[in-house]
């Protein structure tokens, strides 16, 4: 096990996960594939998700990027990333757990926050939620392939500052 896989107990962390009825293979090749992807999450990335990739995911409405580096790649069960969080570098994990039924319990998990106090406190509840929103949306996505537009209607110009 690496220092990735096992956060001391008092490191904060966002948390979120869901069961998707598709099987992990379909549920792991929607967050890798640039064209599956962008149907739920970001509008636009520079490649695939890779072992040792690094690419540019941009979210184009909000005038928003980071660049992903992943560290860790195991088809269909894992994958673990570096992006820049609001306060630096943070490591994502994604796991994706195979059921019985045939479907995938997915659960993400972000940790290494920089910020303290209340502002940690925003961030990992605003990642928890970004988290959370990511995953209906995958939902959706693999079970009906239906858009919801939830990532872009979370901050509707004029409404809510992000």
């Amino acid at each position: 096990m690496t220092a990735i896989d096992t956060p001391p107990e008092s490191a904060p962390e966002a948390r979120a996960a869901m069961l998707v009825r598709r099987p992990p293979e379909s549920v792991f090749a929607a967050f890798v594939e640039p064209e599956q992807v962008t149907k739920y999450w970001f509008s636009h990335t520079s490649g695939a998700l890779a072992p040792g990739a690094v690419v540019e995911w941009r979210w184009e409405p909000y005038g928003v990027s980071t660049r992903v580096t992943v560290h860790a790649f195991e088809p269909a069960r894992r994958i673990v990333a570096e992006w820049e969080g609001a306060s630096g570098a943070t490591t994502v994990e994604y796991r994706f757990v195979a059921q019985p039924d045939g479907s995938t319990w997915v659960e993400i998990a972000e940790r290494g926050f920089r910020s303290e106090g209340a502002a940690l406190v925003r961030e990992v509840a605003g990642s928890t939620q970004g988290f959370t929103l990511v995953l209906a949306g995958l939902k959706a996505w693999c079970e009906h392939g239906l858009q919801l537009d939830l990532i872009w209607d979370r901050y509707p110009a004029g409404l809510v500052e992000h």
